[in-house]
C-alpha cells in the first residue's frame, strides 16, 4: 500500500488534516483516525477532512469531517474556510458552494486572504438543537462549576453559549466536558464561554465536542454572535476574539449568518504506509 498525500491547514489555530478522496476511495476507521490525530506519533489535528465528489448538483465539493476521537462532525466553519481556499486555488474562482452533512455552504473570498462562509439561518427551536425535552433555548437549565443559563443555537451542529464576566476565570477543562455531556444534549454539545467586551466585540473560548479545547471554532463564533443578539447584548455584527485570533460575524437582516476569517496552509505531506495500514486493522 502506498502512502496517501495530505494537506495540513488551520483556521486561527484550529487545525486540520485534509485528504483528497475525490479520485480514489478513502475510508477511515477509529484506529486510523486516532493514530493520525496523535500529535507525537502521527500528524495531529482537531479534525480530519476528506474531500469527496458532491451529491448536490449545486455544490462544487463535499466535505466529510471527523473529530480526533473518531466521532463525526456535521459542519465546521474553520475547515470550510480552509477547503474553500484549496478550491479557489484549484479552480481559479473566488466563490463556490461546499456541501456538508448539514447542508450547502456558500463561500467566497471577501478580501485577499479572507474567506467568508454563509451559514444560512440559525436553528433555534429545541427540537432543532436538539434538546432532550421541550426547553426554552434562550435559557437552558444546565450548569456546572458556577456556569449556568446557557443559550442554545444550531448552525449545522449544536452549541450552548454561556455569558460570563471573565472567561479567564472559568476552568474550561473541567466544565467543558461536563456541559458537553449533560443529559439535556442527546447528541452532546459544543460549549462556548463568552464575555461581552463591547456592543461589537466578544471574547470567546470553546470546548468542542469530540475535540476538547481548541484555539478557534468558526461555527462556535457564529453561534455566539447569534446568542448575544438574541439576549440583546450586542449589535448584529461583531468581532469574535478567540484564543487563536479574530473572526468577523454578521447576522444579516435576511436571516443568514456570515463568518469571515483567514485560512492558512501549514504544509503538505504523505501519510506513511504504516499509518495507512491501520485501515485494514
Amino acid at each position: 500500500m502506498q502512502g496517501v498525500p495530505f494537506i495540513k491547514m488551520h483556521g486561527l489555530g484550529n487545525d486540520f488534516v485534509i485528504i483528497d478522496g475525490r479520485s480514489h476511495a478513502v475510508k477511515v476507521n477509529k484506529a486510523f483516525l486516532r493514530a493520525v490525530a496523535d500529535r507525537k506519533r502521527g500528524v495531529g489535528f482537531d479534525q480530519l477532512v476528506i474531500l469527496r465528489p458532491p451529491a448536490s448538483p449545486q455544490a462544487d465539493i463535499f466535505m466529510e469531517i471527523y473529530n480526533a476521537d473518531a466521532s463525526t462532525v456535521r459542519a465546521c466553519g474553520n475547515a470550510t474556510r480552509c477547503v474553500a481556499r484549496l478550491m479557489f486555488d484549484e479552480t481559479g474562482r473566488a466563490q463556490g458552494v461546499i456541501e456538508t452533512v448539514a447542508g450547502l455552504l456558500r463561500v467566497w473570498e471577501e478580501n485577499p486572504g479572507l474567506i467568508s462562509v454563509d451559514f444560512g439561518a440559525p436553528r433555534l427551536e429545541w427540537q432543532q438543537i436538539p434538546l432532550a425535552r421541550d426547553t426554552d433555548t434562550l435559557h437552558v437549565p444546565v450548569s456546572c462549576g458556577g456556569i449556568s443559563d446557557g443559550c442554545c443555537v444550531n448552525v449545522g451542529n449544536p452549541h450552548a453559549v454561556f455569558f460570563v464576566p471573565d472567561i479567564h476565570a472559568v476552568p474550561l477543562h473541567d466544565v467543558g466536558p461536563a456541559l458537553e455531556n449533560d443529559a439535556l444534549f442527546p447528541d452532546r454539545c459544543n460549549i462556548e464561554i463568552a464575555q461581552i467586551l463591547a456592543p461589537d466585540h466578544i471574547r470567546m473560548r470553546v470546548w468542542e465536542r469530540g475535540a476538547g479545547i481548541t484555539e478557534a471554532c468558526g461555527s462556535g463564533a457564529v453561534a455566539t454572535l447569534v446568542a448575544a443578539v438574541r439576549r440583546g447584548l450586542t449589535d448584529r455584527r461583531a468581532t469574535i476574539t478567540l484564543d487563536g485570533g479574530d473572526l468577523a460575524v454578521e447576522w444579516r437582516d435576511d436571516g443568514s449568518v456570515v463568518m469571515t476569517g483567514a485560512a492558512s496552509l501549514s504544509y503538505r505531506g504523505i501519510l506513511s504506509d504504516e499509518l495507512m495500514g491501520l485501515l485494514s486493522s
